[in-house]
C-alpha cells in the first residue's frame, strides 16, 4: 500500500505552504530546514510584495497553522542524507544537529550577552554581528535561541552549564522516515558580488547588495532600520542601484532573476522615505514591473527624487571620503560619464541553492542550478528552486506542488 506521507525539503515560504497544504487535507508532512528557523529569505526582508507588509504578517500567520497543526513534523538544523526507494515508498534518513539549548521559549538575552566576542551573522548578511548564543529574529520558529558550541571559550561553557535552557550535552540525532512524495524547496541565494571583477568585486567602502539592504531597513536588523553607510553611518545624499548586477549576463547568471527591477523601487522608497532629500539612480536595461506591479513602479517614479538611467554601469571605483564613484552609459542620451555616490547598491540576483548544492535525491537540476519535477517518481519542485519567483508566486508554486504529491501519493 503506498506511503500517504509527504517529504518537504526547505522551510521557506514556499516549503511551508507546500507543508501545511498536504498537511491541512490530512496528510503526515515532514519538513526538513538546514538553517535554525524556518522563514527562508523572506525572513530576512523589511518589507514584500505585495502590499509591503513586513514579514511578520505572512510568516507568523504560517508559524500558527504549523503550531497547530499536529501533522506537520518540523526538523530544523537538519539535512536530508539520503534517500532510496520509489514513488509511494521511499526511506529518508535525516541528520539533526545539535541546537544546545532545551525546548521551549526560554529567554537566553541575558546569557548571550554575557558571552564575549561576536561574529559576523549570517543571517545579517555580514550588516550585523551575533553572539554564539542567538536567535536570528523576535518573531523566530521556533521561538528557540541556538548555541554554536564551538564557538565558546572552555571558560564560557563551564558558566554556561548551569545556565536554565542550555543543554551542553545535546547530541546530533538521525531520524528514519517512510515518505510517498517529495517536494523539494530549497530556495535562492544572493548572488555572490565577489565575482563581478568590473564593480569592485564586493572590496569597495559603501557598496551592499540588495539583500543587505532589507537588513539595514529592517527594524530588527543590527541598525536598527536606519539606512546608513556603513563605513561611516553617515545618511546617504546621493545613492544609486545598479540593476542586473550579475544578472543576464553569460559570464555570471545567464537569466532575469525576475524580482530585482520591483526590489530596487521598493528600496528606492525605503531610501526616500527616510531620507527625502537623499537623490536616488535606478541604472537599468530594462525595467521589468510585470502585471499589477506597473501601478507600483508608476507610484514610484512619480517622486521626483527617483531617476532612471537606461544604460549600464562598465566600472565601480573606491572615490574619496568612501564614495563610490561610477562609470556610466546613458543609452537614450548616447553619453559616458563619471558619477560620484555616498552608497550603491547592487540589485543581485537570485542563484538557486541547488547550484552549489547537491541533494541525496534522484532529481535533474539545469545547467543555471534550477530543479526539474519528475512526476513519474512522486519528486516535485517548489518556489524559487524551480524558477526566480516573488512571495506571491512561491506560495502558489508551493501549493501546486502540494497538489502533484497528493495526488501521487494516493495513486492518481
Amino acid at each position: 500500500m503506498p506511503n500517504n506521507s509527504v517529504l518537504v525539503v526547505g522551510g521557506g515560504f514556499s516549503g511551508m505552504t507546500a507543508a501545511l497544504e498536504a498537511a491541512e487535507v490530512g496528510h503526515e508532512v515532514f519538513l526538513v530546514e538546514k538553517t535554525p528557523f524556518l522563514g527562508g529569505r523572506v525572513s530576512q526582508l523589511n518589507k514584500y510584495f505585495p502590499k509591503l507588509c513586513p514579514p511578520s504578517c505572512g510568516l507568523e500567520i504560517q508559524f500558527q497553522r504549523i503550531k497547530k497543526n499536529r501533522l506537520v513534523n518540523v526538523f530544523t538544523l537538519a539535512e536530508v542524507v539520503s534517500v532510496s526507494g520509489s514513488k509511494g515508498d521511499y526511506k529518508v534518513t535525516v541528520k539533526i544537529k545539535p541546537r544546545y539549548t532545551t525546548p521551549g521559549s526560554i529567554d537566553l538575552t541575558e546569557a548571550a550577552n554575557e558571552l564575549g566576542g561576536s561574529k559576523e551573522s549570517e543571517f545579517e548578511l555580514g550588516m550585523g554581528t551575533r553572539k554564539a548564543l542567538h536567535k536570528d529574529m523576535p518573531f523566530a520558529y521556533p521561538s528557540r535561541f541556538v548555541l554554536e558550541k564551538d564557538e565558546c571559550s572552555a571558560a564560557e561553557l563551564e558558566e554556561l552549564q548551569g545556565v536554565t535552557g542550555i543543554d551542553l550535552d545535546d547530541k546530533e540525532k538521525t531520524v528514519e522516515l517512510s515518505v510517498g512524495a517529495i517536494v523539494i524547496a530549497t530556495g535562492w541565494k544572493p548572488y555572490d558580488v565577489s565575482n563581478l571583477t568590473n564593480l569592485g568585486a564586493g572590496s569597495l567602502q559603501n557598496c551592499i547588495s540588495n539583500m543587505q539592504m532589507e537588513r539595514l531597513a529592517s527594524p530588527s536588523g543590527a541598525s536598527h532600520g536606519l539606512i546608513q553607510r556603513p563605513s561611516d553611518g553617515r545618511s546617504p545624499k546621493r545613492l544609486a542601484f545598479i540593476q542586473c548586477a550579475g544578472s543576464r549576463d553569460e559570464n555570471h547568471l545567464n537569466y532575469c532573476s525576475y524580482i530585482c527591477c520591483m526590489a530596487s523601487l521598493k528600496q528606492a522608497s525605503y531610501v526616500r522615505e527616510q531620507h527625502p532629500d537623499c537623490q536616488v539612480t535606478i541604472y537599468y536595461i530594462d525595467l521589468r514591473t510585470p502585471g499589477r506591479y506597473q501601478k507600483f513602479r508608476d507610484r514610484i517614479l512619480s517622486d521626483e527624487g527617483v531617476h532612471l538611467v537606461k544604460g549600464k554601469v562598465a566600472e565601480a571605483a573606491q572615490g574619496e571620503d568612501g564614495n563610490v564613484i561610477l562609470t556610466v552609459e546613458d543609452a537614450v542620451a548616447g553619453t559616458k560619464s563619471r558619477e560620484e555616490y555616498d552608497m550603491v547598491v547592487f540589485a543581485t540576483g537570485m542563484q538557486p541553492t541547488l547550484s552549489q548544492e547537491q541533494l541525496p535525491i534522484d532529481v535533474h537540476v539545469d545547467e543555471d542550478g534550477f530543479a526539474e519535477e519528475n512526476e513519474g517518481k512522486g519528486i516535485f519542485v517548489a518556489g524559487c528552486a524551480k524558477r526566480p519567483l516573488d512571495v506571491m508566486k512561491s506560495a502558489q508554486s508551493g501549493t501546486g506542488a502540494a497538489m502533484k504529491a497528493i495526488e501521487a501519493v494516493r495513486g492518481r
